[in-house]
């Protein structure tokens, strides 16, 4: 069972889609990861994107903490389905649903985002997931923005574009979360 942890939709329970399209994050690293996020005050009004959502689960969970936009992007339309079901069952506001590629989705121009999770298959290639991320870096990121990307702890660290600077991983189990910042350029410490 995948349920909403803690805020205004805590304790509810998420459809999950069925078969193995999707890798849901364990409640165990959402109640990690989210309290990560609340140390680095990174929850509050963010603007959120949730890429390979699945279920939706981490962008429902930061509209639920807070979140004040969150836009979830599952290519599977199954997934997708799944997930604009969650939405709508939970009622949360400024949450919306694009079934396309995330690949699609980051290249094109848009207003930028406070917070990303990137949770792809453990099955995406290094330089794919390198690809989505400087996409991000190119302009759909605000600045000090959170990236948060959710890998096996077999692959190796994200390639990180220049303006993005690591905060640090965390390591549970069979998965590694890794937490940066787009610091642009000239705005460095």
């Amino acid at each position: 069972m995948t349920r909403i942890i803690a805020g205004t939709a805590g304790g509810r329970r998420l459809a999950t889609p069925s078969g193995d399209s999707t890798r849901p994050t364990s409640e165990r690293v959402r109640e990690a990861l989210f309290a990560r996020l609340e140390h680095l005050d990174a929850l509050h009004g963010a603007s959120t994107l949730d890429l390979y959502a699945g279920s939706g689960a981490l962008g429902l969970e930061a509209a639920s903490r807070g979140a004040s936009r969150v836009v979830l992007v599952e290519r599977d339309r199954k997934a997708a389905a799944v997930a604009g079901r969650n939405v709508r069952d939970l009622g949360l506001a400024g949450v919306s649903v694009r079934a396309e590629a995330v690949e699609r989705v980051v290249a094109a121009p848009g207003e930028p985002f406070d917070l990303v999770f990137i949770d792809p298959p453990y099955d995406l290639g290094e330089e794919a997931l390198a690809g989505v991320l400087a996409e991000l870096a190119d302009g759909l990121l605000t600045e000090h923005a959170v990236l948060v990307v959710e890998r096996s702890s077999r692959s190796p660290e994200p390639v990180w574009p220049a303006d993005v600077e690591l905060i640090g991983p965390r390591r549970y189990g069979e998965t590694t979360v890794w937490f940066a910042e787009y610091v642009p350029e000239g705005d460095a410490a």
